[in-house]
């Protein structure tokens, strides 16, 4: 195993920045996710860890050794592809075993007992001496995961696998998955667009947008903690909710006003502020409240659905401002018209125009 460190990281096609200047260690024995959006540079990145693609400029290192320069076959990783790469001709172990015996280092009996813990890793025993053309999409894609585990590789690099399976599949290989990276202590680069995947998945998330890695931190500091607008927005089902504020010049520094906020909030005057600034709250920490006794405020009901979990998820107005709220089933039901929110203004971050956390 070993960490992956990038150096001023880049990779130009003609004038787009596919990744820009990047600078960042993952850890040895963990789980990295590179998520975000369509285009924003995560397969990328992973083509370039991987050595699938040239870099621009800077350097990549797997522990204390420069890759940068080396090609794929000598870098010792492994890669899962969106589709399962099989021989379909070949029984489950034969599969595994293949690459292993190119390995002249390794005797039948290391080459068995390889195979066998990877059969177990992935929980595929009862397929064992099954063909893989007689097997479903999602344990052909386990089998393509148990030969890399087998290889023992320092790093395995994840191509976003999940995405050409159907949603049963899905949730099998992620039990599969998520059992695989508890045991195994693997150094592991998984792309994806899918949130959902990378906090069920991840030690750590990078956030990506616009070939830049924006937020790097654990899953759940990451969703609460967003550093960036693009961050609560993205992260979230549905993500933040965005509220521009009043801003006015006072003699020392800014004062920010809401209909969301208490009271005003002063700013001081090396803060980037202007009248573009944002507040943001997530739906589910906006509290819905019988009354306005607490200073909460009313609303009127635009509409409501039912939510993943049975929560419901409604859609609210105060003003010009359209959000959205996010309450336990027994509460949304009773809801009708207009009703009573509090945002607690330990969960309202600001951000100046340009996104960045204040």
């Amino acid at each position: 195993m070993a960490e992956i460190k990038l150096v001023n990281l880049s990779k130009r096609f003609g004038k787009v920045r596919a990744v820009d200047d990047l600078s960042y260690t993952f850890p040895d024995g963990q789980v990295t996710c590179l998520l975000g959006p369509s285009g924003c540079g995560k397969t990328t990145l992973l083509r370039l860890i991987g050595g699938l693609e040239t870099i621009t400029d800077g350097t990549i290192y797997f522990g204390d050794q420069e890759v940068s320069s080396i090609s794929t076959s000598n870098r010792n990783i492994g890669m899962v592809f969106q589709y399962p790469v099989v021989y379909k001709g070949l029984s489950t172990e034969k599969n595994i075993a293949l690459p292993l015996k190119n390995e002249k280092k390794l005797s039948k009996d290391e080459i068995k007992e390889r195979v066998d813990e990877a059969i177990a890793l992935l929980s595929l025993e009862k397929y064992r001496h099954m063909e893989a053309s007689k097997l479903s999409g999602v344990l052909r894609q386990q089998i393509s995961v148990a030969r890399e585990v087998a290889r023992r590789p320092d790093i395995i690099l994840f191509d976003e696998p999940l995405t050409n399976l159907d949603a049963n599949s899905k949730t099998h290989f992620k039990l599969a998955f998520k059992k695989l990276t508890q045991k195994l202590k693997q150094t592991i680069v998984y792309v994806t667009h899918d949130q959902t995947e990378a906090m069920t998945f991840a030690d750590h998330i990078s956030l990506m947008k616009d070939g830049k890695i924006v937020q790097y931190n654990e899953p759940r500091e990451l969703y609460n903690h967003p550093s960036s607008s693009f961050g609560g927005w993205f992260l979230g089902n549905p993500g933040m909710n965005f509220f521009t504020p009043s801003v006015e010049k006072t003699a020392d520094g800014f004062s920010v006003s809401s209909p969301i906020l208490p009271e005003p909030i002063r700013l001081e005057k090396d803060k980037d502020v202007s009248e573009s600034m944002s507040l943001g709250i997530r739906p589910e920490h906006i509290r819905v409240v019988p009354d306005n006794s607490n200073g909460a405020l009313k609303v009127s009901l635009s509409h409501k659905w039912i939510a993943i979990g049975g929560q419901y998820l409604l859609t609210a107005q105060i003003g010009d401002n359209i959000f959205k709220v996010k309450v336990k089933p027994e509460m949304g039901q009773s809801i009708d018209g207009e009703f009573y929110c509090e945002f607690p203004s330990e969960k309202i971050f600001m951000y100046d125009a340009q996104g960045a956390k204040i």
